[in-house]
């Protein structure tokens, strides 16, 4: 006959008081997360039972491993039961009264100096026990060890002391029983525990029963091998991560790894960009889980921000995970993941373009936006982000295709030291721009910039294999020589350019710069122009027209550049004009005309110059040509 032993009391480590003030009011933000912390140490209680069961003949055992969650509205008791490897008297003390690693006291130490953002206390110590009491007035546990016939019972109220006695008629394994604060009636809720145990414990490896419900029944698929899983399961699971139960992914990456630190994941790329139509994702990330076990969902660590549209989950048992499993002791693990992560979403893309290039515009028409991003932000990886960049171009008849870096390079000829660009609204607009005659001319590709964020990242890429990126109105463009031919039409332009300006003309240059003053940096001759009589060309090292059109219009305090105008000295009007030089009556009507050709440079770039001035100024040319045309004049 068994007889009654009275309760044995012992006091917590001095550190245990400390730790429970900490668990309440600094990392254990969110009260749910004791739930998640109490289900995950009854999985481990039972990963460490089945090894057991596996490799010691004597404890073998058929029983199936189960998690339990039995609320007692009534008596307001939520209590957590397992039937894993239970715990012996000895365990108890060591396990739920001290805190026996080292490194922890200089852990509290530090928290007490005020150091409360150097999180370093790990998952390992045990201690996500103690935040049951962010939930209870008084904890019990009920545990009988796998090596003994004895249970035994714990309790405290966590004030500083706890008990432990002799417990008869337990099976093995445990029960955490929570008695809860009188506020916390919430936490004896069916509904509000399915969705707490949905949230953080939907992959734990063991069946979950809440009642007669088996709540976590989502199969954790990243741990299968690939061939094991089926389209339909990957389907599913890309619901269930994006709640885009509509839609299927445009593609997935089903990943594990095993170096630098081993990790499992599936990423999955949406069929559509929602951020575009205003319905962007509130968060982004990749949710991270410890051993099945939810940490964090929308971690933004594993994925740099220009690749936010991916979902996808990342598993790893060598998270080296602080006492709230919310934080890492440092970001080495973050980082060398999201390594591996970034370059597998690379070799990718990369293969998509290259295989199925249709695909990828698929995917560069919804994502590449938001691609593009990452190169001004992420250095390491920008040569690789060029190559996946598309842009329209000069190229062919198709003005809708989508070309490469790669695809450009691939078509230059042999003189050719730069890779050109244009930007402008519509591909309509560019093309009538003054600065591609010359290009056409010397069948030299543009790349044609219809978004002005494209003409951002250029400026970042600055170079693609040794090539540097220019865009066609600087005047550090490096035209190649036109090649020699005997089209008549060529052979005529040749001989024009041998013979030189006309006549006047450098006078005419000078008038022009008279007239237009500091409004302009110069007034040159152009090597460029074929057709038109005059253009606007940035001096060395400024930002192109576009680009500066752009930021005028975000900040009225942006100062545009002053540009230099290249006058064509082959065309019928300017030699005209230099013919007039020579006789100072017509210097005023040259000035005129200076200021004209300015205003229609900037007209051609889509700038309006000043509407009055430029009116009141073909006011007087339309007068002074009715004049010569007048019936009294030609009486």
């Amino acid at each position: 006959m068994a007889t009654e032993t009275a309760p044995q009391e012992f006091t917590f480590q001095a550190e245990i008081s400390q730790l429970l003030h900490l668990l309440s009011h600094s990392l254990y933000q969110n009260r749910e997360i004791a739930i998640r912390e109490l289900v995950s140490n009854a999985s481990d209680a039972l990963d460490k039972f089945r090894h057991i069961s596996l490799t010691q003949k004597e404890h073998e055992d058929d029983a199936k491993l189960t998690i339990s969650i039995e609320p007692d509205e009534e008596n307001r008791i939520l209590t957590i039961r397992d039937n894993g490897i239970g715990m012996t008297h000895d365990e108890l003390i060591q396990n739920l009264g001290t805190i026996a690693h080292s490194g922890s006291l200089e852990y509290l130490k530090k928290l007490g100096a005020g150091a409360k953002e150097d999180v370093s206390l790990i998952g390992q110590f045990g201690v996500g026990f103690y935040s049951a009491f962010m939930l209870a007035d008084r904890v019990e546990v009920l545990t009988r060890s796998y090596q003994e016939d004895t249970g035994w019972r714990w309790e405290s109220d966590g004030s500083g002391q706890f008990t432990i006695e002799p417990a008869e008629g337990l099976e093995r394994g445990s029960q955490v029983r929570l008695h809860l604060k009188e506020e916390l009636t919430e936490y004896t809720q069916p509904v509000r525990l399915k969705h707490i145990l949905t949230e953080y414990s939907t992959f734990v490896p063991y069946a979950i029963r809440l009642g007669e419900e088996h709540v976590n029944d989502q199969t954790p698929i990243w741990v299968e091998p690939k061939s094991q899983v089926t389209d339909e399961q990957y389907k599913n699971f890309y619901g269930y991560l994006s709640k885009r139960t509509h839609e299927e992914p445009l593609w997935h990456l089903h990943l594990t790894s095993d170096s630098p630190f081993q990790f499992h994941a599936i990423l999955y790329c949406p069929a559509s960009n929602f951020e575009l139509m205003g319905f962007g994702k509130d968060e982004h990330g990749l949710s991270l889980c410890a051993k099945r076990i939810l940490v964090q969902n929308n971690c933004r660590e594993l994925l740099p921000e220009y690749l936010r549209f991916i979902y996808g989950l990342v598993d790893s048992a060598d998270l080296p995970l602080n006492v709230s499993r919310q934080a890492l002791q440092d970001d080495t693990v973050f980082r060398k993941i999201r390594k591996v992560l970034v370059k597998k979403v690379f070799n990718h893309l990369e293969g998509v373009a290259k295989d199925s290039p249709d695909d990828y515009r698929t995917f560069y028409e919804q994502f590449g936006s938001t691609l593009r991003e990452g190169v001004a932000s992420d250095f390491e990886n920008r040569d690789t982000i060029a190559k996946l960049l598309r842009f329209r171009s000069s190229h062919g008849d198709d003005r809708a295709a989508l070309i490469s870096l790669g695809d450009y390079v691939s078509r230059m000829p042999g003189g050719q030291k730069q890779i050109f660009y244009v930007g402008g609204e519509t591909v309509a607009s560019i093309e009538k721009n003054p600065n591609l005659e010359a290009f056409r001319s010397r069948n030299l590709e543009v790349l044609y910039l219809v978004d002005p964020v494209d003409e951002f990242v250029l400026n970042h890429v600055h170079q693609f294999e040794d090539k540097d990126l220019i865009s066609i109105d600087s005047s550090d463009v490096d035209l190649p020589e036109l090649e020699s031919t005997s089209d008549s039409e060529e052979g005529d332009q040749s001989k024009a350019e041998q013979a030189g300006p006309p006549a006047g003309f450098e006078t005419l240059l000078n008038l022009f710069r008279e007239a237009l003053g500091e409004t302009v940096e110069d007034v040159r001759e152009s090597k460029r122009l074929t057709d038109s009589a005059c253009c606007l060309v940035n001096p060395e090292g400024a930002m192109s027209a576009q680009l500066q059109k752009v930021l005028s219009r975000a900040s009225d305090d942006f100062q545009l550049t002053k540009r230099i105008l290249e006058i064509n000295p082959s065309h019928p009007l300017v030699k005209h004009l230099a013919g007039l030089s020579s006789n100072d009556e017509h210097k005023a009507f040259i000035k005129n005309c200076g200021q004209q050709f300015f205003a229609n440079a900037m007209l051609a770039e889509g700038v309006i110059p000043d509407p009055h001035e430029t009116s009141q100024r073909m006011m007087g040319f339309m007068q002074e040509l009715a004049q010569q045309r007048s019936p009294i004049a030609g009486a």
